[in-house]
This record gives C-alpha cells, structure tokens and sequence, in this order.
C-alpha cells in the first residue's frame, strides 16, 4: 500500500464577507465532528477537541 496525491476536485471558496467566512468556518467543524463520530471516537472526546479548538480559534 501507497500514499497517493489528492487533486482538489472542486475550486477553492469565495470567502467575500464575514459571513461567509463563518459559515465556512462552521462547515469546517462540523465536518470535523462527523468524521471523529464516524471514527467511533467518544463524545466526551469530540467535545474536548472541540472545545479546544474554539479556544485556540478565539
């Protein structure tokens, strides 16, 4: 088994306002949390990591 290159198969977002950009930034944690869920990890450790990062974030 090998490591592969992944081309980004949609262009990047427009992130022209403030709310843009904090919808991104939302999409982007949730997408996050979907992904430890489906990985199996506890919801007492999803909500530490989020947690955290809201607190580097702020």
């Amino acid at each position: 088994m090998s490591l592969a290159v992944v081309a980004p198969i949609r262009s990047r977002p427009l992130l022209e306002s403030p709310q843009d950009i904090a919808d991104f930034e939302q999409d982007l944690l949730s997408e996050f949390v979907l992904a430890r869920a489906a990985a199996g990890i506890a919801d007492e450790t999803i909500s530490g990591d989020v947690d955290a990062l809201m607190e580097v974030r702020g």
